[in-house]
Parts: structure tokens; sequence; C-alpha cells
């Protein structure tokens, strides 16, 4: 399950309903092309591949052609154009196994793991903050994520639209997050400074602004406060664990 606000791209700018029976594998197939062995499978992982090491706005017909060694109006036979193919490469990074053991016994071990691999997601593909999903195309790994997900926090006893709103509040922190990484790393490798490096600089000049008296509880806060180690994602998950939790408890109480 993945999400986003803004971007380059937005889910859904395609033929909604051939990009349908494309996820679905509902529609016509495609007469054979001139390249044995292309398959939409194969259009899928390369353009996912090129999104991965080269950024999203890498992909395009003519880069997919090149990349799989055949002509750009043999795609077409398999693929729409580049809003289907988007719809596509996000059901496809969303794939998941059949087993659901990583989730746990409970709903909140359940949610933990979820934002935690939703996390990792983002770090394995950069470019899906790049996309505007407010209005995903249902595919069939995101439906499987979504009967994993809600069959496992039933137990919470809330309303359906309330279980909805739980799944969207992690990912909306898990976005929020996965985005501050990415301007983090950007940033890095724009400036050729480390984080480290980068507060260091700043180092002498904010030491003397501190020792003026001007900010005493800043001034106050240790050395850690601000240090690498401390793991701030975990914490803010943590915490939204515990709020649901006191609702749930609540709610079951007499």
């Amino acid at each position: 399950m993945t999400s986003g606000s803004g971007g380059t791209e937005t889910s859904g700018s395609g033929d909604i309903v051939r990009t349908l029976h494309l996820l679905w594998d509902t529609g016509p197939r495609p007469s054979r092309g001139p390249k044995p062995g292309l398959t939409l499978d194969r259009i899928v992982e390369a353009a996912v591949r090129i999104a991965d090491t080269e950024g999203l706005e890498a992909v395009s017909m003519r880069r997919l052609s090149t990349e799989l060694g055949t002509g750009t109006m043999s795609l077409y036979r398999y693929v729409p154009g580049k809003g289907e193919l988007l719809d596509l490469m996000l059901d496809r990074v969303q794939r998941t196994g059949d087993d659901t053991s990583a989730f746990g016994d409970n709903w909140r071990s359940a949610l933990e793991v979820l934002g935690r691999e939703s996390l990792a997601l983002y770090q394995r593909h950069p470019w899906l903050l790049q996309v505007n999903q407010s209005r995903p195309v249902l595919g069939p790994s995101a439906v499987d994520g979504m009967e994993k997900v809600i069959s496992r926090i039933k137990p919470m006893g809330l309303s359906d639209p309330e279980l909805v709103s739980v799944v969207i509040m992690i990912d909306s922190y898990v976005t929020g997050a996965a985005r501050t990484q990415l301007y983090t790393q950007e940033a890095e490798r724009r400036t050729g400074l480390t984080d480290a490096e980068f507060w260091a600089a700043q180092g002498p000049v904010l030491e003397k602004v501190m020792a003026g008296g001007r900010y005493p509880v800043m001034a106050a806060l240790s050395a850690e406060a601000f240090g690498p180690d401390f793991d701030h994602f975990g914490f803010g998950l943590q915490r939204i664990l515990d709020g649901l939790e006191a609702l749930v408890e609540r709610r079951s109480a007499p």
C-alpha cells in the first residue's frame, strides 16, 4: 500500500478500464509481437528497474524499447501508454508473498510490521514518492495487501470506515518519514556534504548563539537530542499505536 501527495505523476491517469483489464488479466491478449519472449511482465519489470536506477522521469516507451531491444511500436501491443504502465508498475512493487506470519498474532504487531515494511518499500523504490496516488487503480497486489491487513486488524472492533482510516493513518505517517529520508539523501548528493559534515559546519556559530543565554531550553538539551542513533520513526509509530490501543480499550470497556 502506497500513497503520496503531489508528485510528478498521477495514478489513474491512463485508460482506467484498460488498466484494470491488464492488471487482472481479464482483457484480450496482445497479438504476438516480432520479438520472441516479449511479455507484459517483462515490460513492467524493465520499467520498474529503470525507475529504481534512473528515476521515474527516465521511464518512457522509447527508453523501454531500448532496454528490451525491441521497437517502440511493439510495446504498444501490450500496454497503451505511460499512464497505464505507471499503474502496472505501482501494483507490481506492492506484490507480497502468501506468508503472513510476519504480521504477528495481534493487530498491533500487524500495524507495526505494515509501517516498517511500507517504509522499506519507499526506500527500495524512492520514485513512489513522486506519484500522486490519492486515487489508486486497484490491482491484485493492492487488494491482496489490503485483504491481509484488514483481516489482521478486524479484532480491533472498529467500524469498517475506521479500519480503513487506520491503514490510511499508518500510510500517511510512513510517507512523511520516507520523504524526509529521501530529501536528506538528495541534499547529501547535491551538496557533497554528509549529514554529519553539514551539522558540524554549523557547530561553531550555534555554540556561540546558545552560550548567549537567549535559548536556555535549547542550550540545555543533551548532545544525544539531535544524534543519529535515536529511532525517530519507531518512536512515532509506537505512539500512534499507543493511541489506537487506548481507543480499542475504551471501545471494549463495559
